[in-house]
């Protein structure tokens, strides 16, 4: 009897020494864009440094990603303890207290060292809520044997007229060779990140001082009718579909003239493991109307901790792994400088290595810098934010004026149509909202 007690006693001790000794978990709810895919390929350099935290994925499309996030989040269902979620969401989750402030990030981190635009972005009262993975603002893609075939030259700032010019001169239909591919797939970060830029820069706005919409305005009716007609002049097939990978894909393949997107998307489209194209991408700022603004945006994938995890130390180190200059450097080691996620660190752009490596380096960080989200319009406004309007109540509203848009540029409604709906809709809503007296 006392063997068999001491045997289960035994076992009973090996059993808690087991427990005190298992991993904690990390559910880390991610976007499928490439940068993202290959964090989770390195994360054997994490496990490495902390073999008492494991980790699981939630890998999604970006649109269904930022859905099950806001829910879990606003819900406080608790489901992910590491968030990817974006510039928008930051500042305005902060403030309802959904997000832990990243005080723990380690005495190497240098907080200093991030851009101050992409920094600020990701901040509220001065504390970090979100540390950025990657930053980005938005430029021209294009090809270079194209344009010189049709005898044209990229200006470093193209006007929008210069851009539809060249859009339909290098389109070879028959070739499936399109000479411009824009974001069409509806969405608050899909296609109305794109048009929302677009807009700026053609002296559109979402709202006027007194929040009254101003989708009845010539300016977003000149912002739509452009980019409806340049895409069924110039576009792909079915380019209401496309977002931001659909669009990667199509110019990796070579069907793309040119490209209109996130700055993030120069490493793949420049690397010959990725893009057919490689060797022929060129770059300039995103295009203007001659108003002083340009169509570019600014925005920052980013890590934070839900307010409902009960692992905020694990999850602050990993945040502070995959956000460091450590982790650039091992990205460098495996994959080369130019496929470091760019965006981040001041020191990325003084580093003469990644300045040799990525012919794209000056213009994302002059792009970056020139996007002002305090001043995002022509005409004065109420909000701040580029791409977005920072108010909560925006990523219904884009999502359901971004429906309305894709349906027009599908040929399913007119722009005058869709221009209407979106002017009742926000108007209904923002009545709602307590917005419009």
């Amino acid at each position: 009897m006392r063997i068999v007690l001491g045997a289960l006693l035994g076992a009973a001790s090996m059993l808690a020494v087991g427990q005190a000794y298992a991993a904690e978990k990390l559910t880390i709810a991610t976007v499928n864009n490439g940068d993202m895919v290959r964090m989770q390929t390195l994360t054997d350099d994490f496990k490495a440094k902390n073999p008492d935290i494991d980790l699981e994925w939630v890998t999604l499309e970006e649109n269904v990603l930022r859905q099950k996030v806001t829910t879990d989040i606003a819900t406080k269902g608790g489901q992910f303890d590491v968030l990817t979620i974006g510039t928008y969401e930051v500042p305005i989750w902060a403030k309802k207290g959904w997000l832990v402030p990243l005080d723990h990030l380690g005495a190497d981190y240098d907080t200093a060292d991030l851009l101050p635009p992409i920094r600020d972005g990701l901040s509220l009262d001065g504390k970090l809520y979100a540390a950025p993975f990657y930053g980005e603002s938005s430029m021209v893609m294009y090809r270079k044997d194209l344009f010189e075939k049709a005898g044209l030259t990229m200006p470093d700032s193209p006007t929008w007229d210069f851009i539809a010019e060249a859009a339909k001169k290098i389109t070879d239909k028959p070739g499936e060779v399109y000479g411009i591919c824009l974001r069409g797939k509806a969405g608050w970060g899909e296609n109305m990140a794109f048009l929302t830029a677009m807009s700026n820069s053609f002296g559109a706005r979402w709202f006027d001082e007194q929040w009254k919409p101003q989708f009845d305005q010539p300016e977003w009716k000149d912002t739509l009718s452009f980019y409806v007609n340049l895409m069924k002049e110039a576009g792909p097939p079915g380019a209401s579909s496309n977002g931001f990978n659909e669009n990667l894909a199509l110019f990796n393949s070579g069907k793309c003239g040119m490209w209109i997107d996130a700055t993030v998307a120069a490493s793949f489209v420049t690397n010959p493991k990725d893009s057919k194209v490689a060797d022929k991408v060129g770059f300039a700022l995103a295009p203007n109307k001659g108003l002083g603004k340009n169509a570019n945006w600014l925005w920052a994938w980013s890590l934070a901790v839900p307010a409902g995890s009960k692992k905020t130390e694990a999850a602050e180190k990993f945040i502070a792994w995959a956000t460091s200059k450590g982790y650039l450097d091992l990205v460098a080691s495996k994959e080369g400088w130019a496929n470091v996620p760019p965006g981040t660190r001041a020191s990325l752009y003084a580093n003469p290595e990644y300045q040799k490596a990525a012919p794209f380096a000056k213009m994302t960080l002059d792009s970056i810098n020139s996007a002002d989200p305090t001043h995002p319009t022509v005409k004065p406004v109420p909000y701040t934010g580029v791409q977005f309007v920072a108010i909560p109540e925006f990523q219904g509203l884009g999502t359901t004026v971004g429906q309305l848009f894709s349906a027009a540029l599908a040929g399913k409604s007119t722009v005058d149509e869709a221009l209407a709906s979106a002017q009742q809709v926000t108007t209904r809503e923002m009545t709602k909202a307590g917005y419009i007296k």
